[in-house]
């Protein structure tokens, strides 16, 4: 079940800090996407075109920072299965 962003709704018995950084990822996760979703609609609605070129080159920068985020999410996302295997 998921509770209102989107995040995995935690069990009880996982406390700790290792959910604290979990939910830090998404909270992450979730502040790129909306600088994200801001450099786009620069892109499309700036009438000064270097504005829009600025907003060009941050939407790359922001975008591997979702990248990383995201592999982040899914390496910690592993971790947290039942029987995961810890190299």
């Amino acid at each position: 079940m998921t509770v209102g962003n989107s995040l995995p709704e935690l069990e009880p018995s996982r406390a700790g800090a290792e959910d604290d950084a979990f939910l830090a990822l998404h909270a992450e996760r979730e502040t790129v996407e909306r600088a994200l979703s801001l450099a786009h609609a620069r892109q499309r609605f700036s009438q000064n075109p270097d504005e829009a070129e600025r907003a060009k080159a941050e939407e790359a920068d922001l975008l591997a920072q979702l990248d990383r985020i995201m592999t982040r999410i899914r390496a910690a996302e592993y971790k947290r299965r039942p029987g995961a295997r810890r190299w």
